[in-house]
Formats: C-alpha cells, sequence, structure tokens
C-alpha cells in the first residue's frame, strides 16, 4: 500500500502525483543511499503555510514600524533644527529689538539670495544683494515682488541662513516671511525686513547668506 515513499518494484511513481507526470526507475533508487530512500517525498505543507505566514507578518511589522517613524522624523527634525540652529531653518516670528552694543572693528557681509518655487509668476529681488554691516548694528532691506499673472497671489516665504549653525546670530524683528504675502495682479509690492546680527557671532565668521524661496499657496479655483 502506497504511504508517501518510493516503492520496490520496477517502476513506480511518486504518492499524489500521477504516473503520467513522473515516475523513476527501480535503476536509480538502487543508487540512492537508504535513508534518502525512506524520506517523504512530499513536505508537510501545514509546516510551510505557518512558516511562510511568519514571514509575511514580519514584513509587515517592518513596514508599518517604518511608516510611523516618518511621521514621526518630520516633528523631532522640526525640534532639532530650532535647538541647533542646523540645516539653516530660521524661527519665522518676530523678535523684540534688543539693545546691543555694535561693534564697530568688525564687518560682516551679508548676501541676500531670492528663488520662487515651482512656476509661480511672481518676480521676487532683493533691493541689494549684499551688505556690509558692523554687529549689534539693525539693517533694514527692502525687497519687491512684482504679480506677474492676471490673477491674486498667495505666497509664503520660506528663509534660511548659511551657514546654517550661524541662523542663531540673525534676528529679525520685522519680516514678510513671518505671514503670507498677497500679491495684486501686475502690481509690485514693497516688502522689508529689519534684522541685527548678534555680537557674539564667532570672530572667524565674515560672511552669511540669507535666503528665501517664495512658495505658491494659491487657492486654485
Amino acid at each position: 500500500m502506497a504511504n508517501n515513499r518510493y516503492e520496490s518494484t520496477p517502476e513506480k511513481c511518486f504518492v499524489g502525483i500521477p504516473h503520467r507526470d513522473v515516475c523513476v526507475s527501480l535503476i536509480y533508487l538502487r543508487h540512492l543511499p537508504c535513508h534518502l530512500r525512506d524520506q517523504p517525498l512530499v513536505s508537510n505543507n501545514k509546516d510551510e503555510t505557518r512558516s511562510n505566514a511568519r514571514v509575511l507578518w514580519s514584513v509587515v511589522l517592518v513596514v508599518l514600524a517604518m511608516f510611523g517613524f516618518g511621521f514621526a522624523l518630520v516633528p523631532l527634525y522640526d525640534v532639532f533644527c530650532e535647538l541647533t540652529g542646523l540645516n539653516g531653518k530660521v524661527k519665522t516670528e518676530a523678535q523684540a529689538e534688543a539693545g546691543f552694543k555694535a561693534d564697530e572693528s568688525r564687518w560682516v557681509t551679508v548676501e541676500f539670495v531670492t528663488t520662487v518655487n515651482g512656476s509661480m509668476p511672481l518676480a521676487f529681488r532683493a533691493g541689494t544683494t549684499k551688505l556690509k554691516v558692523h554687529p549689534g548694528e539693525y539693517q533694514t532691506v527692502k525687497f519687491y515682488g512684482t504679480n506677474q499673472s492676471g490673477k491674486t497671489l498667495l505666497g509664503r516665504a520660506i528663509p534660511s541662513i548659511a551657514p546654517g549653525w550661524a541662523t542663531q546670530f540673525l534676528k529679525k524683528s520685522e519680516c514678510f516671511c513671518f505671514s503670507e504675502q498677497s500679491f495684486e495682479p501686475g502690481k509690485e509690492r514693497e516688502m522689508p525686513v529689519r534684522f541685527v546680527i548678534d555680537p557674539a557671532l564667532p570672530d572667524t565668521v565674515a560672511d552669511l547668506s540669507l535666503s528665501y524661496t517664495f512658495f505658491d499657496i494659491t487657492e486654485p479655483h
């Protein structure tokens, strides 16, 4: 009686597999070690199913963990940047003017860079591209934005500073980046920025770059 093992008759087949598909001659079986002749030809499907299920659940758990970590990473990154000033992220809130004493023995050159994200129809520029300032001395620089479309634009400027670690030393009491900005069709707007460089800025720093990128947040009609 067949019991899922090789038989000793001249021409037998695997149990559960049709004779017309796979058969093995006795001459080949004689060359097999004895312990292999007694092994089942069909694996335990239940064990394989359990094993596959464990692997599947492991993959699902890993994917869910990565998904959750991705969401948590954004607020953690923002807190880290705010505490360390890395990546040049600038606080988007006004700081009261402090009574710094200007260090007239030092000069720091500040470069102003303006860009527009994507295809926003806004001509954005700074009134001056570079300015030499004394640390501790407040300065005002004007920026201009011209709406080149036939509809009202709503934009938000995102600032950054290079080198990034120097962010904590540039303080602004007025900036268009603190709020959303509206631009009427075909008109130009003047947008001032008032800032000061903290005299505590290390003496090794002689140049800073202050960049603004405008993003179009106009609601589509």
